[in-house]
């Protein structure tokens, strides 16, 4: 039975996992993303990659092909992150491909975490459309883009940066990036508190509005605080407004919607979304879907990139 290695580096966590060839999962593993050194970080790549292997109780050396799903920039060419988001400066390069590739036996493909996202919905759902878009909606906002059954991935590996889309021309909210009025800077987890008390006109709130506000605050407070529900309310404005501009872009028969914001309130974050689309697009209205595979889009994305060439498509199985 063969056997392949799916990562997932994001900003917090770093997790592997091996699948064998029907794309159960067999073994897996997980850790905290240093954030000292790119050294120090794939380090950490190579460590839970052999902790998975261990589980799953085969040597590395005999795993056909891996595939990382990442955050970004990505430098294919190098096959690494450069400056990886959300991680301090200090980081700067972080080698994956050449790495992995010494680990393993074959290939290493390497995507964008969203990309990976894309590849893990397609491969795993019951129908496997040609052209859908994972979203990711959690510290950052971002889509996985599949287009004419190929996953778009762009000559750097960047495609699909859409919460830096501008979805507001007055640009009253600053993204972190440094750029006003982005998609990003009013519905990320990072920057939804941000925006309640930027919304904030002294009205009555049980909110935490002075301390250690949460986006998960936010949410939780909207069934029974006036003004939250009114935050919850303007997230879901710039939420669909954004999906609309994916489905203008991209054409997608689906968009799937996964990150911690979404996972945790999907009737929030889903229901506005939803509810406007068809009002703000003139193209096919998408169905939009709460994410199948939840926190292990990525990873089981990157299993499925492995076993299929880098592309999720069930035709290119490597069996």
């Amino acid at each position: 039975m063969a056997h392949y290695l799916g990562v997932d580096l994001g900003a917090s966590n770093v997790r592997a996992a091996i699948g064998d060839d029907e794309a159960t999962v067999v073994g897996q593993a997980r850790t905290q993303t240093p954030r000292t050194s790119g050294i120090d970080v794939t380090e950490a790549v190579l460590s839970v990659s052999r902790e998975a292997c261990a589980e799953a109780g085969v040597n590395p050396s005999s795993v056909v092909a891996g595939a990382v799903g990442s955050i970004g920039q990505l430098d294919l060419a190098e096959g690494l992150v450069d400056s990886p988001a959300n991680l301090p400066d200090t980081v700067g390069q972080v080698p994956l491909a050449g790495p992995l590739s010494t680990l393993v036996d074959g290939e290493v493909h390497l995507h964008n975490d969203t990309a990976a996202g894309v590849i893990g919905e397609r491969f795993f759902a019951e129908a496997n459309p040609d052209d859908m878009v994972y979203l990711t909606i959690s510290s950052g906002v971002g889509a996985g883009v599949a287009a004419d059954g190929r996953v778009v991935a762009g000559w750097d590996g960047n495609v699909g940066e859409v919460g830096h889309m501008v979805v507001d021309p007055e640009g009253r909210m600053e993204c972190g990036c440094g750029r006003p009025g982005h998609w990003e800077a009013y519905c990320s987890g990072e920057n939804v508190p941000r925006y309640a008390r930027e919304l904030y006109d002294g009205e009555g709130t049980s909110l935490p509005l002075d301390g250690n506000l949460t986006a998960a605050d936010v949410f939780n407070h909207a069934d029974d605080d006036e003004f939250a529900a009114r935050v919850v309310d303007r997230i879901g404005k710039w939420n669909a407004l954004g999906v609309a501009n994916v489905a203008v872009a991209y054409a997608p028969i689906v968009v799937y919607v996964g990150g911690a914001v979404a996972l945790n309130n999907p009737k929030k974050v889903l229901g506005p979304i939803r509810d406007q689309l068809a009002d703000l697009t003139f193209v096919n209205v998408p169905e939009v879907r709460l994410s199948a595979l939840g926190d292990d889009v990525v990873v089981k994305g990157a299993v499925a990139s492995a076993m299929t060439d880098g592309t999720g498509d069930r035709s290119r199985l490597r069996r």
